[in-house]
């Protein structure tokens, strides 16, 4: 069983990777393996709506997009990280997750585990947390919840490591997902996948 930790920082070691690292830590406690892709200090472009990744099944850029699309044909998981910027994720890793997510809308991804965390000096985690999670419950990915929402505090990884309260949600954060993915492997090979065997249906409101 595996996760990928995506850090949506520009800071390779910053406050978001540090709170990243003590759900990490706990994940791999429970025998769940990682990989960790640093992806905010990259050069990335938005999504172009071009459509062919419809034909094709893979980005029409081909950069890392592509790679984490390969990836995540093997993960049981998907762990995003991102600081608040203007109550809202980093920007660079928005183009990523929009280029990620819709070249992969035909591609099953139902009942892989997502999580999200969300780190800021004050205030916008919530928002934050609610853009990112979105990518998710539109994919059939179950969210992974814990003991509060899934936020830290601080500017600097010292800081972030003084909220108690935020560490202790990450580490329930970690325990949470991997029980989560190792039930639902329980659950597809016992009962199968819940999802619904019909053609999709798409409504279109014209005037």
């Amino acid at each position: 069983m595996k996760v990928i930790i995506l850090n949506g920082s520009p800071k390779a070691k910053g406050n978001t990777a540090r709170a990243l690292r003590e759900v990490e830590g706990t994940l791999q406690s429970q025998g769940i393996e990682t990989e960790w892709i640093h992806v905010g200090h990259l050069d990335i472009r938005g999504c172009m709506a071009c459509n062919r990744c419809w034909d094709t099944g893979v980005c029409g850029f081909n950069d890392i997009v592509n790679e984490i699309s390969l990836k995540m044909k093997e993960a049981d998981g998907l762990l995003i990280g991102s600081p608040v910027y203007f109550a809202s994720p980093n920007s660079t890793l928005l183009a990523l997750l929009d280029r990620l997510f819709y070249s992969n809308l035909h591609t099953d991804w139902s009942m892989k585990v997502g999580a999200t965390v969300s780190i800021a000096r004050r205030g916008g985690s919530t928002a934050t947390m609610d853009v990112l999670n979105k990518y998710f419950l539109k994919t059939n990915m179950p969210v992974v919840p814990s003991q509060y929402w899934s936020i830290a505090h601080g500017t600097s990884p010292e800081e972030v490591l003084q909220d108690e309260e935020g560490m202790q949600t990450m580490r329930q954060l970690g325990l949470n997902m991997a029980f989560l993915i190792k039930s639902i492997k329980l659950g597809l090979e016992k009962f199968g996948s819940p999802k619904i065997q019909e053609d999709l249906v798409e409504t279109h409101y014209i005037r």
